[in-house]
């Protein structure tokens, strides 16, 4: 007789979410996030696009687990029910929260310049292993260092300098190898390549998709750029003011606009301005 498989949960489950900021205004607590709705498969990439103030940034931070944490700027779940993980966030206990935190890599905006400038590149990249363990051994550690400052295809020589030797874009790669150095089952990258050269826009791109193709680990990446879109997933939620005006594959969504968001990126894409990408060099 053989055994029920067991269904495997989503990597992110959200049904009608609403969130808010807290506010001692009541006229200040507008819902940021409003009505949204999204499933991630465990092992898929979704975008997330809008513009400045859709809830991007605010959903993709929820989904980190940094909601409902106490701290003056952490959101608050209004409504609805978001699930990360098979974690149910709303009244995540620190203990679950700290649990869920440790299986998800969070690259939160500009993150390149969050690294600690007292530390060294391999030192910021090891930081949330001794965070987890400050007995674990320092080879093993130095290893899975060294093996992703590689991956986001940095030489090793860099290991021994500090942040501020590096640029900008070295910088975001760092930061994505810290994000992933825990190996977690999802990787929340939030506008990754956000003020960085058009230069290497594109490689920091191809390190996400070439990672998360070798790690199987799910990502969600939020984005303003259609172009970012296309580098990396062709599935695509698009926010505006926050709610959720288009969901599903990317072409479909702009071919079936029926809102005036959607609608102008369909026209930009018609017109050109929304191009295949190409590879970049490093």
């Amino acid at each position: 007789m053989s055994k029920t498989a067991v269904p495997v949960p989503p990597a992110i489950f959200a049904s009608d979410l609403s969130m808010r900021y807290p506010s001692r205004r009541p006229a200040s607590e507008d819902l940021v996030v409003n009505g949204v709705s999204l499933v991630l498969p465990q092992g898929d990439i979704m975008a997330v696009v809008g513009e400045t103030g859709a809830g991007k940034s605010t959903l993709a931070a929820a989904i980190a687990g940094a909601a409902e944490t106490g701290e003056p700027r952490s959101p608050i779940i209004k409504g609805g029910v978001l699930r990360v993980l098979g974690y149910t966030m709303k009244g995540l206990s620190e203990r679950k929260r700290h649990l869920l935190t440790l299986r998800v890599g969070y690259l939160p905006q500009d993150a390149g310049s969050l690294l600690s400038a007292r530390l060294t590149v391999a030192e910021n990249v090891a930081a949330p292993i001794y965070e987890r363990d400050r007995r674990f051994n320092q080879l093993d550690a130095g290893e899975a260092v060294a093996t992703l400052i590689d991956s986001v295809r940095l030489p090793l020589g860099i290991l021994g300098r500090y942040p501020h030797e590096l640029s900008r874009g070295q910088r975001q790669r760092v930061a994505i190898a810290q994000a992933l150095i825990l190996e977690p089952a999802l990787l929340v990258a939030d506008d990754p390549t956000s003020g960085i050269d058009a230069t290497v826009r594109g490689t920091i791109l191809d390190v996400i998709r070439e990672l998360q193709a070798e790690r199987q680990f799910s990502a969600l990446v939020v984005t303003t750029d259609l172009d970012d879109v296309r580098r990396i997933t062709d599935q695509v939620l698009v926010m505006h003011r926050g709610t959720v005006v288009g969901q599903g594959r990317i072409d479909e969504v702009l071919d079936t606009a029926r809102h005036p968001y959607v609608e102008g990126l369909a026209k930009a894409r018609d017109f050109g301005t929304v191009k295949k990408p190409r590879k970049l060099s490093a």
